[in-house]
């Protein structure tokens, strides 16, 4: 099954808009801004250097401290608070040419205040026949809410889970408020099956997750590596795999085949 998504995946790149991502932002009908998916955009601001002064910080109150009080003294004004502790949503952007949705996260470098708390949060907007492209998170695992619309859905863990040959994906579909959990480095991903938009939110438990996207980065690869990885395939020969790595969105895309001709979706027009 997940080799039909890479397939899907790769054969809806013209239209993909992409997580994140991710982060990721989708349907206009949700977030009036966000006409596309992709991985989260660099943050409005530069937090270098705070980061480093809240990670040198002895202690953790000595570290709320150096984030939320004038010296220690006395609390930052309430709108100085309100930057720190309050995370927006909102106007997630998809990258540049991605289509399907996009996705927003508050992580350690877009909300500091997360520093050394153990967990982050990506909220996800994906557009009729979306799809969270296969990725991995290396330092998380990941607990997904549907909050709107459905989901479809898929990982697969390492290698030994079955006995080979056998189909070692684990899939299912999700209704709004109901949930489901991605180990730690499992391949997953996420479809939206239904030509309305769906929305989800996906808590994981490190304030630095990473995500790795599966074919993308596999597509990154020596070029003679990856021919040999798929098997010497006629219609991916190694010649193509360089127009293949032009191609690939960045997280979010348009996907499955059986979605889009349901919702008179074209990809190549979307």
């Amino acid at each position: 099954m997940i080799t039909k998504v890479l397939i899907g995946a790769l054969a809806a790149v013209g239209s993909a808009q992409a997580y994140p991502q991710q982060s990721s932002g989708f349907a206009t009908s949700v977030i009036p801004s966000a006409t596309a998916t992709g991985a989260t955009p660099a943050p409005t601001q530069d937090n270098s250097a705070l980061l480093r002064d809240l990670f040198t910080a002895p202690t953790a109150i000595k570290r709320f401290q150096r984030l939320l009080t004038a010296a220690g003294e006395k609390l930052l004004s309430a709108e100085e608070l309100k930057k720190l502790v309050v995370f927006d949503f909102n106007n997630a952007q998809p990258n540049p040419g991605a289509k399907g949705g996009a996705t927003k996260s508050a992580n350690i470098e877009t909300f500091p205040i997360l520093t050394d708390l153990g967990i982050s949060t990506t909220l996800g907007f994906l557009d009729a026949c979306g799809m969270n492209t296969p990725h991995i998170h290396p330092r998380a695992t990941e607990f997904l809410t549907v909050v709107e619309g459905q989901i479809d859905f898929g990982f697969i863990l390492e290698n030994g889970l079955v006995k080979a040959g056998n189909n070692a994906e684990v899939a299912g579909h999700l209704d709004k408020f109901q949930g489901t959990v991605f180990p730690m480095g499992s391949i997953h991903y996420q479809v939206n099956p239904d030509c309305k938009p769906a929305t989800f939110v996906a808590t994981l438990n490190s304030g630095d997750p990473g995500t790795s996207q599966v074919a993308q980065n596999l597509f990154g690869l020596n070029k003679d590596v990856v021919n040999a990885t798929l098997g010497f395939p006629a219609s991916v020969a190694g010649k193509d795999i360089e127009s293949f790595r032009k191609t690939i969105p960045a997280n979010i895309a348009l996907g499955i085949d059986a979605c889009l001709k349901k919702c008179g979706i074209d990809p190549a027009k979307a």
